[in-house]
């Protein structure tokens, strides 16, 4: 409860005091004055922060304007939804022909959703929700990805095509828009698909839609790595440091950013003398062990990569 008087303009009919004095019941919205009792307003607006929503049982009960716009939903988030059960506002059962009417309109409802191009859109964003947990994507990338995918549906490029494989050549382009260090390998094993049939599905996106997209920065792969290796502090530090040293010189242009990134770890791992082999680190980053072998001959060829203890 607060004052709020100086906000509403009121006259009291109470002689007990001269003073009015408006008080604000924040449970039921109300203003009412203290004196008489007589309830000024009765929709006061919320001012306050919106829920944390997180499910759609969240949004139902708790959203004061619903769920938000967003291209990850086959209907951007702002379709309607129809109760299924047969009652009113007031929990009052509705008559026979108003029931009929809601079946009908449930009825329309259901097959205006079931489109061919809803449809495919709402299994592909299904997908889509999955493996941004799986991967655990940000809101940036997801968006960007149903972006990619509606774009190359209006091309028609999913004509004759598996849903999952251009979902997922979607996410990769996403991934690498936003920065994201996912490789293609990563969403291969999330969603069971060869990698070499989302690699092509990727080429015929980056060129149907004429994306221009950068390369990863291997400095993004190198806490990963690290982590899965379970090296130090001061060998993570010491493999940037190598890092910005090769890239000062010109040493991983055109070289796959992962490999750079496991290679850099793995000189600052001996170098700080931890117990680490090639296999390790190739398994660690899914790259060969011959890959970091040839990178790490290449690195020491220089005499500027001298690394110290």
């Amino acid at each position: 409860m607060e004052d709020v008087s100086s906000e509403f303009a009121h006259e009291c009919t109470s002689k007990k005091s001269t003073k009015i004095s408006l008080i604000t019941d924040t449970n039921t919205g109300e203003i009412m004055c203290a004196n008489c009792g007589y309830v000024i307003t009765e929709k006061l607006e919320e001012t306050g922060p919106e829920y944390s929503l997180h499910s759609g049982e969240d949004y139902l009960g708790k959203s004061r304007v619903g769920r938000k716009s967003t291209l990850a939903f086959n209907d951007m988030g702002l379709s309607t939804m129809i109760q299924q059960s047969d009652r009113d506002s007031t929990g009052k059962g509705l008559s026979g022909e108003m029931k009929r009417t809601f079946y009908r309109l449930r009825m329309w409802d259901k097959n205006s959703k079931a489109r061919p191009g809803q449809r495919n859109m709402q299994k592909a964003f299904t997908i889509l929700e999955g493996l941004k947990s799986k991967l655990s994507l940000s809101e940036a990338s997801v968006e960007k990805s149903a972006y990619i995918y509606r774009k190359a549906l209006g091309k028609k490029i999913g004509r004759g095509r598996s849903i999952p494989v251009i979902i997922s050549a979607s996410i990769y382009a996403g991934c690498r828009f936003t920065n994201t260090p996912r490789t293609i390998q990563d969403i291969s094993n999330a969603t069971n698909i060869k990698r070499t049939t989302i690699h092509r599905m990727y080429r015929i996106l980056v060129k149907e839609l004429d994306l221009t997209i950068e390369t990863y920065n291997p400095i993004e792969f190198i806490s990963r790595i690290s982590s899965t290796l379970n090296v130090t502090e001061k060998t993570q530090r010491d493999a940037t440091k190598i890092l910005i040293k090769a890239e000062s010189h010109m040493m991983t242009s055109g070289k796959n950013p992962v490999a750079v990134a496991a290679t850099v770890v793995y000189l600052a791992a001996i170098a700080n003398n931890q117990k680490i082999t090639q296999t390790q680190v190739a398994n660690a980053s899914e790259i060969s062990s011959v890959t970091i072998r040839n990178l790490c001959r290449l690195f020491k060829k220089s005499k500027e990569m001298v690394i110290e203890n």
